[in-house]
C-alpha cells in the first residue's frame, strides 16, 4: 500500500524573518514530513522581507529529503502581480502550487499542484485541471464527506489532498482588513497583520468568537480538526493530508499526526494532546459532515460538548 503523503501547507501569516527561518529549519531536520510549502499566498506585500532566503531554505529543506512545492498568491490583482506570478511559473524544477485561476495557464503542460483556492467542487472540472497537468489537487476546506469520494473516484492520475488541520481561509479580498482595523489604508498598512501570529481574532456583538482576520484573509475562528475522520478520508482515496502552519509547536502537531496516519496512535490521544498543547482551541469539523462549518461533530477528550 502507498504510504499517505503528510504535507506542511504554506505559513499564511505574516512571521518576521527569524520565525519563518527557524520554522523551515526544524521542519527540515525534525519532522517527518513529506512535503513542505514555501511561497506567499495572502498578501504580494509581503514577500520582499522573505524571498532573499528562499533559495536556501528550499535546498536545505530538500538536502532533507522533503518534496518542496512553491505556492503561488490566492488572489492576483494588478500587472506587477502578474509578472511575479509569471517568474515563478518559470522556476524550474520545482513544483509550483496554483492558487488562483490565472496561474493554471501559465503551468499548463507541466506538472504542478492545484490549490485549495480553487474550486474543484466536481468531476468535470477535476479533469479540466489534470489535463492541464495538475499532479495533486488540494480540495476546498468546504467539500463534504460525498464529494471527497466522488472527486477521489474520478481523479485519474492526480493525488487528492484535504487539510486536516489548522485555520480555514473561507474568504479573500482586495481590501486589507488588518489595515482598516488600525485606521490605516492598505498602501500605509505599516505591515499590522504581523501583530497577529495566528491571525487576528473577531468577535460578535456579544462578544462570541466569529472569524480571524489576516490581512487580506478571511480565516475561521476554529481549527480544523479532522483525526477522527482520518481512516474515512483514506478509504475513501485521499492520498495526501495537510497541516497549516499556526504558533504551536508544528513539529509536535505533525508528529501526531503522522503517527496518526500510521496507525501508531488514535485520534483521541492527537486530540486530546492538541488540547495540552493549547486548551483554548476550539476545533471543528463541521463541512465534512454536512454541517455548519464551525460544529464538531466528534467529541473526544476533555473539550467534549
Amino acid at each position: 500500500m502507498t504510504k499517505s503523503r503528510l504535507v506542511m501547507g504554506p505559513i499564511l501569516f505574516h512571521w518576521d524573518e527569524n520565525r519563518k527561518k527557524d520554522f523551515y529549519a526544524r521542519i527540515a531536520d525534525e519532522i517527518d514530513v513529506d512535503t513542505v510549502h514555501v511561497g506567499e499566498v495572502v498578501c504580494a506585500k509581503r514577500m520582499p522581507f522573505f524571498d532573499k532566503h528562499l533559495p536556501d531554505i528550499i535546498e536545505r529543506l530538500q538536502n532533507a529529503g522533503k518534496e518542496v512545492v512553491f505556492s503561488t498568491l490566492a488572489l492576483v490583482m494588478n500587472e506587477r502581480e502578474i509578472a511575479q506570478l509569471r517568474e515563478i511559473a518559470e522556476m524550474p524544477n520545482l513544483l509550483i502550487e496554483a492558487n488562483d485561476i490565472s496561474s493554471i495557464g501559465l503551468l499548463s503542460g507541466r506538472p504542478h499542484v492545484v490549490g485549495p483556492y480553487i474550486n474543484t467542487y466536481n468531476e468535470s472540472t477535476l479533469d479540466y485541471l489534470i489535463s492541464r497537468g495538475a499532479h495533486r489537487a488540494s480540495l476546498p476546506w468546504e467539500l463534504p464527506m460525498s464529494s471527497i469520494e466522488a472527486l477521489c473516484n474520478a481523479r485519474k492520475t492526480a493525488e487528492i489532498e484535504v487539510q486536516i488541520f489548522g485555520r480555514v481561509p473561507l474568504a479573500i479580498s482586495a481590501r486589507c482588513y488588518s489595515a482598516r482595523a488600525h485606521g490605516l489604508h492598505k498602501d500605509g498598512c505599516r505591515y499590522v497583520c504581523g501583530e497577529a501570529l495566528d491571525g487576528m481574532d473577531v468577535e460578535t456583538l456579544d462578544h462570541t468568537p466569529f472569524l480571524a482576520v489576516n490581512g487580506l484573509q478571511t480565516l475561521s475562528s476554529h481549527y480544523l480538526e479532522l483525526s477522527t475522520a482520518i481512516d474515512d478520508l483514506k478509504d475513501a482515496g485521499v492520498n495526501a493530508f495537510r497541516i497549516s502552519p499556526h504558533t504551536l509547536d508544528m513539529v509536535r502537531v505533525a508528529n501526531l499526526y503522522r503517527r496518526l496516519i500510521d496507525g501508531e496512535t488514535s485520534s483521541d490521544e492527537v486530540r486530546q494532546s492538541l488540547l495540552e498543547m493549547q486548551n483554548d482551541l476550539a476545533f471543528a469539523d463541521g463541512f465534512l459532515h454536512s454541517l455548519p462549518g464551525a460544529d464538531l461533530r466528534e467529541t473526544l477528550g476533555s473539550r467534549a460538548e
